[in-house]
């Protein structure tokens, strides 16, 4: 990786940005990106070029003419949007204040204010989703940047000295002041035109930032880190400073050395360049994604965008709120289905084209939510006893589910005298954890597992969990009829146990398990990076022993049960636990933005039962139910018919 040593003209082409979306979606994602980097340049570095009305560097002033004129180009040719006309005259009005030689504080303040209102029309991610993993960087800069930028990031390499312009030294201080985490990221996504420096678009998102943290700690060597730990956790005012990782990856030295003085700037980059994540654990219960995601929503539905507004009403559930919800659930799990509810409820009032002071009505109500659930979330509302509680009550309701379908299959062999049989179950439930600490792995050093990601995975294998059962449900009800069972079994239950039956029972087993599993590595996960892992081990161990002492009472239960009541209790279980997964299905995808929500105000949320107040999840339920009652009222005229012959 080689970035070009004069910092004074990045030329930050667009390159494909986010994998996976349309094409033209990513252009403009990128183009968005180039164009906020530019005004972010302008903004920083035209002091140096104009002073007191008088060009005191040409080379820079001809570039911020440049810079201001490839803005007002990019401003046109931006996707159509109600705000694209105000950002070309904004970008206009930069440029001609640029050629007046406007004073640097004016010009700063324009050019901010014309990057914020590109982000509210236009929302581009501009920092990670959560703290890069920095174990692995140094072995990524050695593979992919050390052959031009030296070992040291010293640019003294062997490649380095033919280079024409060479690369750059990370460990010019001078230079490093003026380049954000942010800056450095764009440059290793897009590559410099010009120069030996290529794309790396083609690297994970999570590979890419990591390089941009390692090639950013250069100029601010491990000694400094000390003394910037101890700075950051004992001055507050810093902290509110940088929020979040949005803005640790946005802000430059230089600025910061502005506020709190260059030898402070220098400890804390030093520090935060070194442990990102310790912004993630300072800001704790922040909801600052959600809240700016509800505000862009909020913008985008005055001017007029429904569409714009819907997708970050989404986005600020599935970016903002999803990945604090584990740890709310756990400590107040009625404010976290209120702010779940109120939500649902936003994203209905937008799509339905509410009056926009309904719409306001809701996005402030959620504000105050978000408020709740921050003092619930803060570092100080921690102790061992939620954290406790919290995996205890994750995992015992996640693996109850599970073990229901599990036991109920085993005992189901058992009755059959099919023990034969019950080795595909063990292979399903076993393979279903083995992919859990898979997933678990992947997500934690390959990609990144999206709001959007768990929901789906949820809401489908719900649905697929909730279509089996309904059926088996309907046919062990058929069975319960102690004669027809002995029938059955004497016919075909040998037959029909030696096919394919058994991948049926090992893919039953394992979509049952492995979607609970999923549920609760991503719970276990968020509620681990608020500390007190005695605890959290302490209360998967409880949740463990519990449902093995459930598991074992079942199977114990279900062998002293006449033939009759077994496939009777266990159709009505069965039937239950449909109802429940349909719910569920449908609450996950609605989440997830692929279902409307239609609200009903007046139902109850009951997570436990599947319930949402929602008129499609409660339409689905209602729909597995009244299929599971015809299902049962056929199979009882079946049972009354030889009698009515006799």
């Amino acid at each position: 990786m080689i970035i070009r040593a004069s910092f004074l003209k990045p030329l930050l082409y667009a390159l494909l940005l986010l994998c996976g979306a349309p094409a033209a979606a990513q252009s403009g994602a990128a183009e968005v990106q180039t164009t906020w980097r530019l005004l972010d340049y302008i903004a920083v570095d035209y002091a140096g070029a104009v002073s007191n009305g008088r060009v005191i560097s040409q080379l820079e002033y001809d570039e911020m003419l440049e810079f201001s004129s490839s803005v007002e180009e990019r401003m046109g040719k931006l996707p159509a949007g109600p705000a694209r006309a105000s950002l070309v005259d904004g970008s206009k009005a930069l440029r001609s204040a640029i050629a007046a030689k406007a004073p640097p504080p004016a010009i700063d303040k324009q050019a901010r204010a014309l990057a914020a209102d590109l982000l509210k029309a236009y929302p581009v991610p501009l920092a990670p989703a959560k703290a890069p993993d920095l174990s692995r960087a140094p072995a990524l800069y050695a593979e992919n940047c050390a052959s031009c930028h030296g070992a040291k990031g010293d640019a003294k390499a062997p490649l380095a000295a033919g280079m024409d312009p060479p690369p750059i030294a990370f460990t010019d201080r001078a230079r490093a002041q003026e380049r954000s985490i942010f800056a450095l990221y764009q440059v290793i996504e897009q590559g410099l035109e010009g120069t030996s420096m290529q794309s790396f678009a083609h690297l994970p998102a999570e590979v890419k930032w990591a390089l941009a943290f390692e090639a950013g700690r250069f100029a601010y060597p491990q000694g400094l880190a000390a003394e910037g730990k101890r700075i950051w956790e004992s001055d507050a005012s810093i902290r509110a400073r940088i929020p979040d990782l949005t803005a640790l990856v946005s802000i430059t030295p230089a600025a910061l050395s502005r506020d709190i003085g260059a030898d402070k700037a220098a400890a804390v980059t030093a520090y935060l360049r070194a442990n990102p994540e310790a912004v993630a654990k300072a800001s704790g219960g922040s909801l600052t994604v959600a809240r700016e995601k509800l505000a862009q929503s909020l913008a985008a539905y005055e001017a007029g965008d429904r569409a714009s507004a819907q997708q970050l009403a989404l986005a600020a559930y599935l970016d903002g709120f999803e990945p604090v919800e584990p740890v709310l659930a756990s400590r107040d799990a009625g404010l976290m289905n209120r702010i779940e509810r109120a939500m649902a409820q936003l994203r209905a009032a937008i799509a339905g084209g509410r009056p926009i002071g309904d719409v306001r009505a809701r996005a402030a109500e959620l504000d105050t939510l978000f408020g709740d659930a921050e003092a619930e979330l803060s570092p100080e509302a921690a102790d061992p006893t939620s954290t406790f509680v919290g995996a205890f009550t994750i995992l015992l309701r996640e693996g109850l589910e599970a073990l229901l379908i599990v036991i109920g299959m085993l005992a189901f062999l058992r009755k059959a005298d099919r023990g034969d049989m019950v080795r595909p179950v063990h292979y399903g439930w076993i393979a279903a954890l083995a992919a859990g600490v898979a997933t678990w792995w992947a997500a934690t050093h390959i990609v990144s597992v999206s709001g959007a990601d768990r929901e789906l995975t949820e809401g489908f294998g719900s649905l697929f969990a909730a279509l089996i059962l309904l059926f088996v449900g309907i046919w062990m009800h058929g069975k319960s009829h102690a004669d027809e069972w002995q029938r059955y079994i004497k016919e075909k239950v040998g037959h029909a146990l030696t096919r394919r039956s058994g991948w049926f029972l090992f893919g039953l087993a394992f979509i049952a398990v492995y979607r609970e599993v999923f549920e609760t590595i991503l719970f276990f996960t968020a509620l681990s990076a608020q500390g007190g892992s005695g605890a959290l081990l302490g209360g998967a161990a409880a949740a463990v022993l519990c449902l093995a002492v459930i598991a074992f009472a079942m199977l114990r239960y279900s062998r002293r049960l006449p033939i009759g009541k077994f496939f009777a209790y266990s159709s009505a279980l069965i039937a239950v636990l449909a109802v429940v997964l349909a719910g569920k299905g449908v609450a996950a995808l609605q989440e997830a933005g692929m279902i409307g929500v239609t609200p009903l105000p007046a139902a109850p949320s009951v997570p436990i039962l599947g319930i949402s107040p929602t008129l499609e999840a409660v339409a689905a339920q209602v729909v597995t139910l009244l299929i599971l009652l015809a299902g049962f009222a056929y199979n009882r005229r079946q049972f009354s018919r030889p009698a009515a012959v006799a």
